[in-house]
């Protein structure tokens, strides 16, 4: 679904951020704040409260958090007829930005299910409440998502995009697709209390509130240990009266209600929230905050105000960074055991929305997992059941999995052959032991290869890529029975070609790499050799293309395929207009071709793109069980299946979109499309 026109509603700070961003992405939106419509429509008796009201009590009043749910349930339970949802009846996607108070939100969404239209998604900005029951208010629970902004929403890049327990897998792919032309990177996530992001993080920094409450720690020189260690951007307690104490604490409790002992709740901040100190916006919390305030959520690796600064303490224990990071390790391994979010998604939010770099996973892989299976064991004996080894984490050290060393931990590594690693691609056969056959003519490179996508974190398609990918396979034509194409990196498969350098070019050396990659892909489609297409992650544009070149796609539960070349003012160029429709048929090609938006794997499995769709992390072994399968049929008997198969006249098809591509990349709509792309503006196209 397209989103032409989108809603906010909750003018606060977080709203008024999220529809700056919406219209700096050129959506339109209309913005109305809850608390006008309330006093608009009245109350229904004395001493109920609006949600703007309500959050003033907690201020003011000092409520706990449950005596401020209390009051909640107090808030006027539905409003309707309200006339100043003007304009709300013509949007295809409304967030809510209302308090944090689940009578609230619901109210809304059962206001906002009454004045949008059928087809609009109601959209949650919750932090940690379930989409499931904010849905239940609603007569549309399919179109109800979470999409959850982090805070400033103007800078942090990452949305959290929740799925209630009957959010349509439509409805996923079109929050995921808002998020991209919103500039955001989404993450998909379970209706599992604190999401991914905010769970983990408080499970970490929950053990660092328990052990300076035990131990009555300097907090300052804490966040200092902790800072320096870069087990995290800034210290936790920092961070803590930056986002404000008193919406950290309500968060802590409701994940310490949910999962027990393991999400400590720090007695020192309990206090301040009922002493009114509530952080920077109150200018006291755990620091005093005076002139000049700093700006910025999270700041990356900034060294503590100097006004407000202590001297060091040699007492403080030297493993507080150690169990920090460990109990972010447990976390994340508990998430992803639970199945409420993928590996890359979990280690794409702790890197965005946490600052934690390299994220969890990435960092585990190349500590090395037994290493850390040792240290979790040791930790538990210490310092509790709350540092018990994952199951996952057992499991792969099991399998001998043990990070990037090994090539595979929670992720996969390259382990190229030598003399096989080329700037931006790289080749592995089955001599490596984790592929295990070997060929029987008694070459050590077996009869399966992986062609490793190494330039990280994009894949661009250049034209020294398109140069080494056609070196590389005309050394494995024939040789090899079997290659898989995969990435070395979580973030992308191929996000197609380097724009960059397409500028750079002149027309004749735009058809020349066009002529080169077109021979590289009709080379592959001849061949007797197999290829599988492993998409981990975003094939766009070229990466698409590629991918459509391979005689297998395999594709991960978050991979998405696209074909946005439309939104630069050209045509796909590699392919796209000729191999597409003879895979989705040539209705959805077309659709796909003009408006350039993503498909999710599972429509892309429905339409026949992809082959199989396999949870994020059973990618990798599934890819080389196919591969190992097809690497065992007779070599000249594939190559005529393959030759034969959708026989129709492809070269012509090929030759006509490459006249194509040619004609309309050298006009003025391709200047001002790929221009915008590059200044991260709205292009304005004038059909010449």
């Amino acid at each position: 679904m397209r989103v032409l026109r989108a809603g906010v509603v909750g003018a606060g700070t977080m709203g008024g951020e999220i529809a700056q961003v919406i219209a700096s992405a050129g959506v339109p939106v209309v913005l109305k704040d809850i608390e006008q419509s309330v006093v608009d429509a009245g109350l229904e008796k004395a001493g109920q409260v609006t949600g703007a009201q309500l959050e003033g009590l907690v201020e003011k009043e000092k409520l706990t958090q449950k005596e401020a749910d209390a009051q909640a349930e107090e808030v006027v339970g539905r409003i309707t007829g309200a006339t100043d949802y003007a304009g709300f009846g013509e949007v295809d996607f409304v967030i809510e930005a209302v308090p944090e108070r689940r009578p609230v939100k619901q109210s809304v969404m059962a206001e906002l299910d009454a004045v949008c239209p059928g087809h609009a998604i109601l959209a949650s900005n919750t932090s940690s409440l379930s989409i499931t029951e904010m849905a239940e208010a609603t007569g549309r629970p399919g179109k109800v998502v979470g999409f959850h902004f982090f805070y400033p929403a103007s800078t942090m890049r990452l949305i959290e995009v929740i799925e209630g327990e009957d959010t349509s897998e439509d409805t996923l792919q079109a929050a995921n697709n808002f998020a991209g032309r919103l500039r955001k990177t989404a993450i998909r996530c379970g209706d599992a209390p604190g999401f991914v992001v905010n769970r983990i993080l408080n499970s970490a920094i929950s053990e660092i509130w328990k052990v300076t409450d035990g131990e009555g720690l300097d907090v300052q020189e804490v966040d200092r240990v902790i800072q320096e260690s870069r087990a995290a951007p800034v210290g936790p307690f920092y961070l803590t009266d930056l986002l404000g104490l008193d919406t950290v604490l309500h968060v802590a409790e409701h994940l310490h209600d949910s999962y027990g002992d393991r999400f400590y709740v720090s007695s020192a901040m309990q206090k301040l929230v009922a002493d009114g100190n509530l952080g920077k916006k109150t200018g006291k919390g755990f620091y005093e905050h005076g002139s000049p305030q700093r700006e910025q959520a999270v700041p990356a690796n900034e060294d503590l105000p100097r006004e407000q600064a202590v001297p060091a303490n040699e007492d403080l224990p030297d493993s507080l960074a150690e169990r920090m990071s460990l109990k972010t390790l447990v976390e994340a391994c508990l998430v992803l055991e639970d199945g409420e979010s993928s590996a890359k998604d979990i280690e794409i939010g702790m890197m965005m929305g946490a600052g934690i770099l390299p994220g969890p996973f990435t960092r585990a892989d190349g500590q090395g997992l037994d290493t850390l299976l040792e240290s979790l064991e040791r930790a538990r004996s210490e310092w509790g059941e709350s540092f018990e080894p994952p199951l996952i984490l057992r499991r792969l050290v099991a399998q001998g999995r043990l990070g990037k060393e090994s090539g595979q931990g929670f992720f996969a590594y390259p382990i190229p052959d030598e003399g096989q690693t080329r700037e931006t691609i790289a080749l592995e056969t089955c001599g490596s032991a984790r592929l295990g056959r070997v060929r029987t003519d008694g070459d050590p490179r077996g009869d399966v290869g992986i062609v490793w996508l190494d330039r990280a974190p994009a894949n661009p398609l250049s034209p020294q890529v398109i140069a080494e990918l056609g070196d590389l396979w005309a050394e494995v034509d024939g040789n090899l029975r079997a290659v898989i194409f995969a990435s070395s990196t979580i973030f992308t498969f191929s996000a197609g070609a380097d724009i960059k350098k397409f500028t750079r070019m002149s027309p004749a050396e735009v058809r020349e790499l066009i002529d080169a990659a077109h021979a590289l892909m009709r080379a592959m489609e001849r061949s007797s050799t197999v290829t599988i297409a492993a998409v981990n992650s975003l094939a766009f544009g070229g990466g698409c293309e590629l991918a459509m070149a391979c005689d297998i796609r395999l594709a991960a539960q978050s991979a998405s395929f696209g074909q946005p070349e439309i939104n630069l003012g050209i045509i796909p160029g590699f392919g796209g207009t000729q191999r597409l429709p003879r895979l989705v048929g040539a209705a959805k090609a077309l659709e796909m071709n003009l408006l350039g938006d993503p498909i999710g794997a599972y429509e892309a499995l429905e339409l026949g793109l992809a082959n199989k769709v396999v949870p994020d992390h059973e990618l990798f072994d599934t890819a080389l069980s196919w591969a190992h399968g097809l690497a065992g049929r007779a070599p000249l008997a594939v190559q005529q299946i393959k030759r034969v198969s959708a026989a129709g006249d492809l070269d012509e098809g090929v030759e006509a979109e490459k006249q194509g591509f040619a004609a309309v990349f050298e006009s003025e709509d391709a200047k001002e499309g790929v221009g915008a792309f590059l200044g991260k503006r709205q292009a304005e196209f004038k059909g010449t």
